[in-house]
């Protein structure tokens, strides 16, 4: 029987899919091959040169410095590979790791610390590299910082150097900390939109802006609090670290603009002469300088060196025996599951779980830099601690830049609370907020109506009015959600809920204030947290530390990626609608545009959400 012709192109389209199939896989085969070629020669290949004497590491700190990198391994070389930008981050831990295994290195001669880069950094992670640069130094090992210019937070490491220079067109721009924010209350007004905000606290001021045209006394008083202490932390330690007379800085800024005439605005020449910087040089100058004091590399072109990544690539790292476990928790903590760098109630009670399961892994430390997020996934995390104690294994609690609301709800069962001087924590305190925009569709025409079954059935439709009964019943709830927070942490504490709510009420604390509240049990930092759980678990003093994280999957990338468009799309519906699209229109700057369509985008996302309300716990805060 002849085949008519649709069956020939029936057979060719398969044939040809089969092919295209088959090349598929072998090309991704072909990559999958490479990557492991590569890898094994990485490791078997004869491994790095040995160092030379004299050899000068180059501490080239590039993007965030952060607890725990957002992007996998497989992320960034699939991006390099395509020649996407990765998102540059700098993990505390590598840092430390290179610092410290430098300092005893005989062939490290000195190092070079360039800032340019560095993007942004809190104050807590600053000071423990700051504390590692001066480790190094112990040693007998000098650091010359050089940048361009330097901003407050790249100005904090560079003053722990042994000596500063800076280009002679640059600047050091000391600000202080504190900034002003957006209130929105008279803009939804006129968008019609109504915000209801439920809250337990006095200093529980994370809704105030949707609410008001100002902070409330109690928020401007707590923060004024905050900050000031903060800047005299900070403004101590570099002046100490650079040997300044104490108030040097602020007076340098107070006598500011005279200072600026008096040398015909030559930044650089102020930095100077008030010893900010010991001397104005150009990047070639220092490389200059950096050859006659150490040794010339085989090129002698300059000076002999190693960089940040190869030097971290040759940190010795132990494998085998007894370990302390490490759980980065990091981020806004969310509901369900959450990939690296950030806290999800599932996904981080699951690790919690795997490090108590694993019979290698004796104490467990909490690495914690969280402003807060969902109370639910808070109790979830804290109530996997708990049962890490009662199986046997100590927990210490390390807080990093932030550690307030959720993120101290998850602090609380621990064996010992430790905190940077500059944490910021607290903000005990539950808030739930509800927008209603039942004035924007009256304005538009639209009506709504049904029949349901009980009051409560469409209670949550942010299109009708809030039903006084259903804001009673989200106030009973919050009321009784902070009641356990407050007794929770009066336990761990080892006191009464009156005594803690008396420090609570959302405010918030620094780590030396919460110390003196007896919110946290001693002032110290990451490595101090390590030795501690070391010693409760009576571990050797060669215990390993082992990173207990999981990297995202492809399914949860998706998942994010989808979640972070409409988080987007949100976002530039509001900025639309107030008209903020283009700074043209509205004479608005880009980053002032940028920063109002943010906070509007977190607040559509609330009422997005699939619950009728969810009780948060988080300060809307970050580190200064």
């Amino acid at each position: 029987m002849s085949q008519s012709p649709l069956s020939y192109i029936r057979r060719g389209f398969a044939f040809f899919w089969r092919a295209l199939d088959a090349s598929r896989r072998t090309v991704l085969n072909l990559i999958f091959l490479a990557i492991v070629l590569i890898l094994l020669y990485a490791i078997f290949g004869g491994g790095a040169k040995p160092l030379q004497p004299k050899t000068t590491l180059v501490l080239d700190l590039k993007g965030q410095l952060v607890e725990q990198s957002s992007v996998s391994t497989t992320e960034a070389v699939l991006a390099n590979a395509r020649g996407a930008e990765v998102h540059k981050m700098i993990q505390l831990r590598d840092v430390l790791a290179v610092l410290d295994n430098a300092a005893k290195d005989p062939d490290i001669g000195g190092a070079v610390l360039l800032v340019d880069d560095l993007q942004s950094a809190g104050q807590a992670t600053l000071r423990e590299v700051a504390s590692a640069i001066d480790r190094f130094k112990a040693a007998g090992k000098p650091v010359v910082a050089w940048g361009a210019s330097y901003d407050q937070r790249q100005y904090l490491l560079a003053a722990h150097a042994s000596e500063v220079y800076m280009h002679p067109m640059g600047m050091v721009m000391l600000e202080g900390f504190g900034r002003y924010r957006n209130y929105y209350r008279d803009a939804l007004d006129k968008l019609g939109v109504t915000v209801n905000l439920l809250r337990v606290g006095t200093y529980k001021a994370a809704g105030e802006p949707y609410v008001a045209n100002g902070p409330s006394q109690a928020a401007a008083e707590a923060d004024a609090y905050l900050y000031n202490a903060l800047w005299a932390s900070y403004t101590d330690n570099v002046e100490k670290a650079r040997k300044l007379p104490q108030g040097q800085i602020m007076k340098t800024i107070n006598e500011l603009p005279a200072q600026v005439a008096a040398v015909n605005g030559d930044l650089a020449k102020l930095s100077l002469s008030a010893k900010f910087v010991d001397g104005l040089k150009t990047r070639d100058e220092v490389r200059e300088l950096m050859v006659k004091r150490g040794a010339p590399d085989a090129e002698g072109k300059s000076f002999r060196q190693v960089s940040f990544d190869e030097y971290l690539a040759r940190v010795p790292r132990k494998l085998t025996g007894d370990a302390v476990g490490v759980i980065v928790a990091q981020g806004e903590i969310a509901d369900g599951s959450a990939g690296p760098g950030s806290i999800g109630g599932d996904s981080t009670s699951k690790l919690i779980r795997m490090a108590r399961e694993d019979a290698s892994i004796k104490a467990l430390v909490l690495r914690v830099d969280s402003p807060g997020g969902s109370a639910f996934a808070s109790e979830l995390i804290r109530r996997e601690l708990e049962l890490t104690r009662a199986a046997g294994k100590p927990v210490v609690v390390s807080m990093s830049n932030l550690a307030a609301s959720g993120g101290y709800w998850i602090s609380m069962s621990a064996d010992e609370v430790i905190a940077e001087p500059n944490t910021i924590t607290g903000s005990i305190g539950v808030f739930a907020i509800l927008p209603r925009a039942d004035k924007v569709v009256d304005k538009l025409g639209i009506h709504t109506a049904g029949q349901p079954t009980t009051w409560l059935g469409d209670a949550g439709n942010p299109l009708r009015p809030l039903d006084p009964r259903f804001g009673q019943v989200i106030q009973g709830s919050i009321n009784h959600i902070y009641e356990e927070f407050t007794t929770k942490a009066a336990k761990a504490r080892k006191t009464t809920p009156a005594k803690i709510d008396e420090v609570a009420q959302g405010r918030v604390w620094t780590g030396v204030q919460a110390k003196e509240r007896g919110l946290v049990d001693r002032l110290g930092s990451y490595g101090d947290a390590l030795k501690s759980a070391a010693g409760r678990a009576k571990l050797a003093a060669d215990y390993r530390v082992v990173y207990v994280e999981r990297d995202i999957s492809k399914f949860d990338r998706f998942v994010e990626m989808i979640g972070g468009g409409t988080a987007k799309a949100v976002a530039q519906a509001v900025a639309a609608e107030l008209k903020l699209g283009a700074a043209a229109t509205t004479g608005l700057p880009p980053t002032a545009a940028s920063g109002i369509a943010s906070d509007f985008g977190w607040l559509s996302d609330l009422s997005t959400q699939h619950k009728p309300f969810t009780a948060i716990t988080h300060c809307l805060c970050e580190s200064p």
